[in-house]
Order: structure tokens, then sequence, then C-alpha cells
């Protein structure tokens, strides 16, 4: 996969929009530059959150009913 940069037609609300130009304007930067910084951020949350779960898979499932009726026999709630 190279380098080239894609084109993309996205739709902003208009306040949305405003705020993203002034941000980009004041901190001298495209919105092309602020929309993917914050598209590669989300995914990078999005990596780290499936990274949790692949380590978390063998941890057995418990159902929430199972999991408040021993909260209230051990007295925390």
């Amino acid at each position: 996969m190279g380098n080239a940069q894609k084109r993309a037609t996205v739709y902003f609300d208009p306040r949305l929009h405003q705020a993203l130009r002034i941000k980009a304007a004041e901190t001298d930067r495209s919105v092309s530059d602020l929309v993917n910084e914050a598209v590669k951020l989300s995914l990078a949350e999005d990596a780290e959150d499936l990274a949790a779960f692949d380590e978390r898979k063998d941890e057995p499932n418990l159902a929430f009913e199972d999991v408040v009726k021993d909260l209230k026999r051990r007295g925390q709630i």
C-alpha cells in the first residue's frame, strides 16, 4: 500500500465544521490534517480495545445477574 492520498467527501454538522476550520486556522494545520489525526487516534483506540479483548479471551464469561447476586451475598450492595 503506497502513500498516495485518497480523496473522500465528508459531511459535517455546520457548527462542527466551523469549529474545525477555526482550529485549523489557529493551529496552522489543514482541516484534512486534523481529520486524519482524529481518525488515526480513533483507530488506535480500537486497536487497543481489540488487543485487550484478545488478552482476556480465555477469561470466563459472567452473567450480570450472577455478579449482582454474588455482590449481594457478600454484603457489598
